[in-house]
């Protein structure tokens, strides 16, 4: 049980996403055999790809607050020892975590609004939550990784000597 945890810690967000980037792939192809071999476009492959799209797109948020990939200025920062920049980034990571926690709430409304709505997609009469539920679950995960950086960060804030966690990763 415990692989699985650390598979899921580990690997969750790159496995979704390549599967996504792999289905939009294989979709596509279909879809220009069709349209330019077969002499007709499925109406569902746009659609499905789009979808796939927005669940990746996402997804990415995480994947990136999991792996310290961000737009940010890091020269500053790099100014401070180890512990000065742990510090920062405990700063930058309670902000970040409090952003996404007053998100989730939306997210929800969003969400439960799809529901009610009963609303399908037009080509392949899917149920528009499915789609509808990426922020929700996006927002989610990132709050959890973000709460993952801000322990990681508070230990070496508190060390004497810390290593700088988003560099090991």
């Amino acid at each position: 049980m415990r692989k699985i945890w650390k598979w899921l810690d580990d690997k969750l967000e790159e496995v979704l996403m390549t599967i996504s980037l792999m289905g939009m792939t294989a979709i596509m192809g279909i879809q220009i055999f069709s349209r330019y071999i077969l002499g007709f476009a499925p109406s569902w492959s746009e659609e499905i790809t789009r979808y796939l799209f927005v669940w990746a797109g996402f997804l990415s948020v995480s994947y990136c607050t999991k792996r310290c990939i961000s737009i940010k200025i890091e020269q500053f920062v790099e100014m401070f020892p180890k512990r000065g920049k742990a510090a920062f980034k405990l700063f930058n990571h309670t902000i970040e975590l409090v952003f996404f926690i007053y998100l989730i709430p939306f997210a929800v409304k969003y969400l439960l609004s799809a529901v009610e709505s009963g609303q399908v997609s037009p080509a392949c009469h899917i149920p528009m939550y499915y789609i509808q539920a990426a922020p929700l679950v996006s927002f989610l995960l990132v709050a959890f990784r973000i709460m993952q950086r801000w322990f990681a960060e508070f230990k070496i804030v508190r060390s004497k000597e810390g290593k700088d966690e988003c560099r090991l990763l």
